[in-house]
C-alpha cells in the first residue's frame, strides 16, 4: 500500500485550487459536496466556476496562486493544465508543506483523490494506487447500484439514536439492532412513510430491544482452510464479521485472522505438536467461558475442524454448557495440497480409497494398518508426519512396500511460500530432516506432482522401446 486511505475533516477549512479549465471544474464538483471553504486561483475560469463564485459557493481570486495563499490551507489542488504552472504549484505546495495533488500526475502528487460513492454520511472512497482508474470507476458504479438511496436519511436518523442505544451491551446485542434497523426496519420505514416514519420505527425497535431477553451466546466452530483467504468459505467468513470472540488454532495465518472485527477478542489457543500448548480442558473451558456471556464464539481451526481437530471434544464441551453450536466446514489440507501437485484424491483404475492419517497423536508416534498401507497403488495423506517420517518409513518397508513408491511433501499449501518436495519412500529420511521444514506439511504416500509423474512414464516407455 503506497497510499494511505484517510477521511480529513475539512468543516470550515481552507481548500485551494489552482486552474479554472475543465480539470478544476471536475475537482470542484466533488469538493463543493463538503464543507470546506473552497477557493480557486485562476486568471481564466469557466463560467461555471464563474457561477459558483456569484452564487458564493466559492471565492474566485482572477490571479496566479502564490505561497502566501497557500498557508494555513488544508489540500491544494493542481488543475492548471500546464505542466510549468503546475509545477510551480507542486513547489509552492511542498514549500508550505500544504499536501497537494496535482491532476492526473501521480508521481507528482502527495495524495490522490479516490473514486466516491456519496450517501452522506455514508462515503466510500475506492483507491486503485493510480493503477487501474477505469476499474475504480467500475466499482464505484457496482456500489452505486448496490447503495439505496435513501441509506444517507437512515445513517442521519441512526446518528440522532447513537446515545440511546448505549443502553444496550455493548457488543452482539447493540450490533443485531444497529443490523436489523439498516437492513430491514429503517428501509421498510421509510418505503411505507417516507421520511417522517424513520425515527418512530427506530424509536419503537430500540424498545423491543431494550426489552427483550438477553442473548444467548453461540460457538461457531470454523474451517480457516489452509491458509490463502480467498479459500476461506463465505459462511466462514460471515461468521469471522459477526464474531465478538475468536479463538484460533496455531496454524491459522495472519492473513485469516485480520477478516475479523477488529472490536472482536482474538485469543491464540495453539497446540504445536511435540512442543508447547494450550491444554485441551483449558480451550474447552475458554470456549465455554466466553459463550456463557452472551457471546458470539467463533473457534477457528487451520484446515477443517472435522479432520484432526478434535472437534468432538469440544463439541461435547459446548453440548454440556447447553450452548448453541453450528460447525462450518473448512478446506482440509490434504484437498489444498493434492491441487498444488495437480493430482486428485483417487482416480479410477489406481486407488479406490484414500487414507488420511495422523503422524502422531496423544501417546506418540500413531500406528496404523502399515500392511494394507504398503500395498502397490494405495494412497495415504498424512497430517502431522515431519517428525514421524522415519517412524512411518520403517513400518512401511518392514512390511514390503516398494522402496520407489513417490513420496510427496507439500509444506505451506496455498500459502505464497508453499514448497513441494519429491522424494521416495526409500529416501524420505533424509531428505524431509534436511529439507528443514518449519510450516505445516502434509505427506503423500503413493502421489508424485502431476509433472514428475508424466516424466517417470516417459522415461519407462523410453526403456521398453
Amino acid at each position: 500500500m503506497q497510499h494511505f486511505p484517510v477521511f480529513m475533516a475539512v468543516k470550515g477549512r481552507r481548500i485551494v485550487v489552482s486552474g479554472g479549465g475543465d480539470a478544476a471544474l471536475a475537482k470542484l464538483r466533488l469538493l463543493l459536496k463538503t464543507e470546506a471553504r473552497i477557493e480557486v486561483y485562476a486568471p481564466e475560469a469557466e463560467p461555471e466556476v464563474e457561477h459558483w463564485a456569484a452564487e458564493g459557493r466559492l471565492s474566485l481570486y482572477r490571479r496566479p496562486i502564490e505561497a502566501a495563499d497557500l498557508m494555513g490551507a488544508v489540500l491544494a489542488y493542481g488543475a492548471d493544465e500546464d505542466d510549468l504552472l503546475d509545477a510551480r504549484l507542486a513547489a509552492l505546495a511542498t514549500e508550505t508543506r500544504v499536501p497537494h495533488n496535482i491532476v492526473d500526475n501521480l508521481e507528482d502528487s502527495a495524495f490522490i483523490t479516490p473514486a466516491i460513492v456519496d450517501r452522506d454520511p455514508v462515503v466510500v472512497a475506492i483507491g486503485t494506487e493510480g493503477a487501474a482508474p477505469v476499474l475504480a470507476r467500475s466499482i464505484k458504479a457496482d456500489l452505486e447500484a448496490r447503495l439505496p438511496s435513501s441509506l444517507g436519511l437512515l445513517t442521519r436518523v441512526g446518528r440522532s439514536f447513537r446515545q440511546a442505544a448505549e443502553r444496550l451491551p455493548f457488543g452482539r446485542r447493540r450490533r443485531e439492532f444497529w443490523a436489523e434497523y439498516y437492513a430491514s426496519i429503517g428501509p421498510q420505514a421509510h418505503a411505507k412513510g417516507g421520511e417522517q416514519a424513520v425515527a418512530p420505527a427506530l424509536a419503537q425497535l430500540l424498545a423491543d430491544h431494550l426489552t427483550a431477553s438477553p442473548s444467548k451466546g453461540h460457538v461457531d466452530f470454523v474451517g480457516a482452510g489452509p491458509g490463502d483467504p480467498d479459500l476461506l468459505t463465505v459462511r466462514a467468513r460471515r461468521a469471522l464479521d459477526g464474531a465478538d470472540v475468536v479463538i484460533h488454532d496455531r496454524l491459522v495465518t495472519p492473513a485469516i485472522l485480520d477478516l475479523a472485527r477488529r472490536e472482536a477478542l482474538i485469543v491464540d489457543a495453539g497446540k504445536e505438536g511435540f512442543g508447547p500448548s494450550t491444554p485441551q480442558a483449558e480451550i474447552d473451558a475458554l470456549i465455554v467461558r466466553h459463550a456463557r456471556k452472551g457471546r458470539h464464539v467463533v473457534r477457528l481451526k487451520a484446515g477443517d475442524p472435522t479432520v484432526f481437530g478434535r472437534l468432538d471434544e469440544e463439541v461435547e464441551a459446548v453440548e454440556a454448557a447447553g450452548i448453541s453450536f453450528a460447525i462450518v466446514p473448512g478446506i482440509t489440507a490434504a484437498s489444498a495440497a493434492v491441487a498444488a501437485i495437480g493430482q486428485s484424491l483417487t482416480r479410477r483404475g489406481r486407488n479406490a480409497s484414500v487414507r488420511l492419517l495422523t503422524g502422531h497423536d496423544v501417546k506418540g508416534f500413531a500406528d496404523h494398518d502399515w500392511k494394507a498401507l504398503a500395498r502397490p497403488g494405495e494412497v495415504a495423506a498424512i497430517y502431522m508426519g515431519k517428525r514421524s517420517a522415519r517412524f512411518v518409513q520403517g513400518r512401511l518397508l518392514m512390511h514390503g512396500c516398494d522402496p520407489e513408491t513417490p513420496v510427496t511433501v507439500v509444506e505451506n499449501a496455498s500459502r505464497p511460500e508453499q514448497r513441494v518436495l519429491v522424494t521416495t519412500v526409500s529416501q524420505m529420511e533424509p531428505m524431509m530432516s534436511e529439507a528443514r521444514l518449519d510450516g505445516p506439511a502434509l505427506t503423500f504416500i503413493g502421489l508424485a506432482p502431476r509433472a514428475a509423474q508424466a516424466a517417470v512414464r516417459n522415461l519407462a516407455q523410453e526403456a521398453v522401446s
